[in-house]
C-alpha cells in the first residue's frame, strides 16, 4: 500500500492498512496508525502523531516546524487524532515547546488552505472552513466551525457549537452555541440551525437564548449577568459550561453589535 515513489524514512512507524500514493514525505519521527490514506505530495514532518482513519489530501504539510522565535529546534509534536480529513495545501504547525504539543482531536474536517499555528488545540467534530488562520495557542472546542477565511488571532478561544462568519477576525473569545458576524466581529445570534441538526430539545435551545439575552440584551455587567443566568435560567451542563466559558476568559469574550 505504499507506492515505491513515496518517500518513507526508514525509522517512521507505520500502522495496517496504509496507503502512502506517489510523491507523498514521510519524515523521521512519525507514527501514524492503521487505515489512515497519505495523498501524493503530502508532507508528514517530523513529530507526527496521527490516529486510525484520516485522509491526508494533496500538497497539505502536517507537522511543520512552528514560525515562533521561542522554537530553537527541540523535538516537539503534533497529535491529531482519528477519522480526520485533511484538504489540500493545509498546513498544521506542531508545538513550539515539547511540553505542550499542537493537538487535534477526532472527525474534524480541516479545509484545503486552512493554516493551524503552533500549540493550537482543536477538540473533535470541528469544521475549519477554506483559507482560514488559527494563530498560535488557540482553543477551539467540539463541533465548532470557522467559515472560510476567519482569522482566529493569537491565545484566544471558540466556544463549542460556535459559528464565526466568513472573513471575520477576532482578538476575543467567542462563547459556545452562538453565530459571531460583522466588522469588527459581535454576537449574532443563537447557532439555532445547527443546534437543532445536532439534536439539542428546542426547550433547551430557549433556555440558551434566555442565557444570552441576559448576557448581552440586559444592559448590566458582566458579573450581573452572570449572576442572573444562574438565578433565572434552568441549570443544565450547557448554560454551566456558558457561565464557565465566559468566567475564565483571560481576553473577555465578543461584544453584542
Amino acid at each position: 500500500m505504499i507506492s515505491p515513489l513515496a518517500y518513507v524514512d526508514p525509522s517512521a512507524k507505520i500502522g495496517k492498512n496504509v496507503t502512502v500514493h506517489p510523491f507523498a514525505y514521510i519524515d523521521k519521527n512519525v507514527e501514524i496508525g492503521d487505515d489512515n490514506e497519505i495523498m501524493p505530495y503530502a508532507s508528514l514532518m517530523s513529530g507526527t502523531r496521527m490516529g486510525n482513519g484520516n485522509t491526508v489530501h494533496h500538497g497539505a504539510v502536517v507537522s511543520a516546524v512552528p514560525q515562533d522565535f521561542a522554537f530553537k529546534g527541540e523535538d516537539t509534536l503534533l497529535v491529531i487524532g482519528n477519522g480526520n480529513v485533511i484538504r489540500e495545501n493545509a498546513v498544521i504547525i506542531r508545538g513550539t515547546h515539547p511540553n505542550h504539543a499542537t493537538t487535534i482531536g477526532d472527525s474534524n474536517f480541516i479545509m484545503t488552505g486552512v493554516r493551524i499555528s503552533h500549540d493550537v488545540e482543536i477538540g473533535s467534530h470541528c469544521i475549519i472552513g477554506n483559507g482560514s488562520q488559527v494563530s498560535g495557542e488557540c482553543k477551539i472546542y467540539d463541533y465548532a466551525i470557522l467559515t472560510s477565511n476567519v482569522l482566529m488571532q493569537g491565545h484566544t478561544r471558540l466556544g463549542s457549537y460556535s459559528l464565526v462568519q466568513g472573513g471575520c477576525r477576532f482578538t476575543k473569545d467567542i462563547p459556545p452555541f452562538i453565530v459571531a458576524a460583522h466588522d469588527p466581529i459581535a454576537f449574532y445570534s443563537i447557532n439555532t440551525t445547527v443546534l437543532e441538526y445536532l439534536g439539542f430539545s428546542e426547550t433547551l435551545v430557549k433556555h440558551i437564548a434566555q442565557a444570552y439575552r441576559i448576557l448581552y440584551k440586559a444592559n448590566t455587567s458582566q458579573c450581573d449577568a452572570l449572576l442572573r443566568i444562574e438565578e433565572q435560567v434552568p441549570s443544565s451542563k450547557e448554560i454551566q459550561s456558558i457561565i464557565e466559558f465566559v468566567k475564565s476568559s483571560k481576553l473577555g469574550i465578543i461584544q453584542n453589535d
